[in-house]
């Protein structure tokens, strides 16, 4: 049990107890954390200066709660998911509309500054309190170093070069200049490496202990690791993720790679949270207010009780999985003629079976028929090219296009006709299948229903709740996964790539590929795995970062490293699909475009806009290039 963090909001609670805040605040740097009580007496006693340190942890739990800023999946801004059309002006980043006025960049900027700021308050306080032994004030000050380092490197993936503030501050005080990205990279990887150096940090914590979900070296190399790769230190950054697999992280893998196993997929289960693969993760609690949103943003009506399929996965993602021979997908395998044809005229492919002879129903033979010869007539009049659908076997056929791909496909996403076992009020627990179009899901057939049912979108598995692990919205209490050891392998075969050591990149990429019971690169029996050179080498690592990570919150930041997300994320592509895999915005199975993403412009590569607010209080910042007040 996760006696400690699961009983952080416990901690949180009482801190707002003896809560009296003195001074002026910033509206958007928290000078004055929300945890204290009455200037130095937090330091007076160990019982709250403790309080005071789970005050700073508590806010890496209020960056995914569902009123924080940070509650929209990152990854939203990658190319693996969209937002949903009804949710989508959370986004500005990808609507055209961000400016420096935007609420959701102030509130992305003050979320991540307050963790600087309530970290700064313990490491140059927490000597102070007298009855702590210099062990416990050592490992309290170095968790919160962690914590700091990780406020600045969210802050200066989004905005490139912040102010760096070490000390605490007065709003009056705070008229730093921003220091470069690089020297705000410098920091991150300066207070990391107290972290490692601090003898009283844990290389890692055991499951079922009191202490898991705080600080270890394990997660501090990792994050050092990503902060040397983001400078493009890719010796200094192996070396971290090396070190990271000498502490006794390893793969989650009880069936050792077995052909047709379903590791990949009950690694994201509760049961599992604490396993050996997870490093770092925000603790979630079954209980409302502390459980894991994802659970419910990710599901659809039939996920507790009766979720919402807020992120979706993009067609084009789903196009990268690989064949099960390691083979690229090509639609025309499955569906002849696809490449050619229109999305609209694509939807044929999708349909159910039976609605020529109604087979699918259940509602008496003369209505069933009825209902079947007006879905019929509408997929004509829709533009789907029925000359291609087949009454008995249209199903089976575009089932086939999924069952033969890399296995994480179908453990990572409800792909149509594929089943779902979830929980719905009324129903309870119970098998649904996603099938179009849709009937009935309260009853036979049992089709998912989502928000979106005059559409079909893939949805997701991972982090979605089953039966009946969530009957309550919210109170889903698997772990958000922050670092987990198959990214640190990942990782590391990117960097011997980058460094010409190619031959050894493989073998920690075929770990990873192993776990899932995926072909292996290289196999002599199948010819599309032979790697042909560093360049080649280099898209088949982003490819499984894509596959094992995607919806995880890492994949953002991996093509803002690699340079590739502007382009993956706004270049348009209005024919469709047709092969291309770096489409544009939220679309339908088939490549029909519901929405597009609109770029403000090509300033956001060089970062988001230091809020306009934050310009105002303090003179000597310089706003983004690009970005105007």
């Amino acid at each position: 049990m996760k006696k400690v963090f699961k009983n952080i909001v416990l901690l949180a609670a009482f801190s707002l107890m003896l809560l009296a805040v003195n001074g002026c605040k910033s509206d958007l740097l928290d000078t004055v954390p929300t945890y204290m009580y009455s200037g130095e007496n937090v330091w007076s006693s160990p019982v709250l200066a403790k309080a005071a340190v789970t005050g700073v942890y508590n806010q890496l739990y209020y960056q995914y709660s569902q009123s924080a800023a940070g509650s929209t999946p990152f990854d939203v801004y990658s190319s693996v998911m969209d937002i949903d059309m009804n949710w989508r002006s959370n986004s500005p980043a990808i609507t055209g509309s961000m400016t420096p006025s935007t609420g959701m960049v102030a509130s992305l900027y003050k979320m991540f500054y307050t963790i600087v700021y309530r970290s700064n308050d313990v490491i140059n306080n927490i000597d102070k309190v007298p009855g702590m032994s210099d062990a416990e004030k050592s490992r309290y000050k170095s968790e919160c170093k962690f914590l700091r380092a990780y406020g600045y490197t969210y802050l200066n993936v989004f905005w490139k070069g912040v102010p760096i503030y070490t000390e605490n501050v007065s709003t009056s005080d705070a008229k730093k200049f921003r220091s470069t990205e690089t020297e705000v990279w410098e920091q991150v990887i300066s207070d990391l490496t107290d972290v490692i150096n601090d003898t009283n940090i844990p290389d890692k914590i055991a499951s079922g202990s009191s202490e898991y979900g705080r600080v270890t070296h394990g997660a501090a190399l990792c994050y050092r690791g990503q902060a040397y790769q983001f400078l493009g230190d890719y010796q200094k950054a192996l070396a971290d993720f090396e070190k990271v697999g000498t502490l006794g992280y390893a793969l989650f893998s009880p069936s050792n790679g077995a052909k047709g196993n379903d590791d990949f997929f009950k690694l994201f289960k509760p049961a599992n949270e604490q396993c050996d693969e997870m490093i770092f993760s925000v603790q979630c609690v079954e209980m409302s207010g502390q459980g894991n949103p994802r659970g419910i943003n990710y599901g659809n009506r039939c996920t507790g009780g009766s979720a919402w399929n807020n992120y979706l996965p993009n067609p084009a993602y789903v196009e990268r999985f690989e064949n099960e021979d390691g083979s690229k997908f090509n639609w025309d395998d499955y569906c002849p003629g696809w490449s050619s044809m229109t999305p609209k005229q694509r939807v044929v492919f999708f349909l159910r079976d039976g609605l020529v002879n109604g087979e699918n129903g259940t509602y008496g033979t003369t209505e069933t028929t009825k209902f079947n010869e007006n879905r019929y007539k509408n997929m004509q009049e829709y533009g789907a090219d029925m000359s291609k659908y087949l009454d008995k076997g249209n199903e089976a056929r575009i089932r086939a296009a999924y069952e033969h791909r890399d296995p994480r496909l179908m453990q990572e996403i409800i792909t149509p006709y594929s089943t779902y076992y979830g929980y719905e009020s009324g129903v309870g627990a119970h098998i649904w299948t996603l099938r179009w179009p849709y009937i009935l899901d309260a009853g036979a057939p049992y089709d998912i229903r989502t928000d979106t049912n005059s559409k079909v979108y893939y949805l997701w598995r991972k982090y979605v709740t089953e039966g009946e692990e969530c009957t309550t919205r919210w109170v889903y209490p698997e772990d958000i996964i922050l670092w987990r050891y198959a990214e640190v392998l990942l990782r590391r075969a990117e960097c011997l790539n980058e460094l010409g050591r190619t031959d050894e990149a493989i073998t920690y990429v075929n770990m990873v590929r192993k776990r899932c019971g995926h072909v292996l690169l290289n196999d002599p029996d199948y010819p599309a795995t032979a790697v042909k050179g560093q360049d080649d080498m280099r898209e088949r690592i982003r490819y499984e970062f894509y596959v094992e990570l995607g919806g995880e919150d890492s994949m953002f930041f991996n093509e803002l490293r690699w340079g590739t997300w502007y382009d993956l994320k706004f270049r348009d592509h209005s024919s469709g699909l047709v092969g291309d895999i770096n489409s544009n915005g939220l679309m339908q199975v088939w490549g029909e475009t519901t929405y597009k993403n609109q770029s403000v412009g090509e300033q956001l590569k060089n970062g988001w806009p230091i809020p306009a607010k934050e310009m105002e209080m303090n003179s000597n910042l310089t706003q983004t290039t690009g970005w105007y007040n």
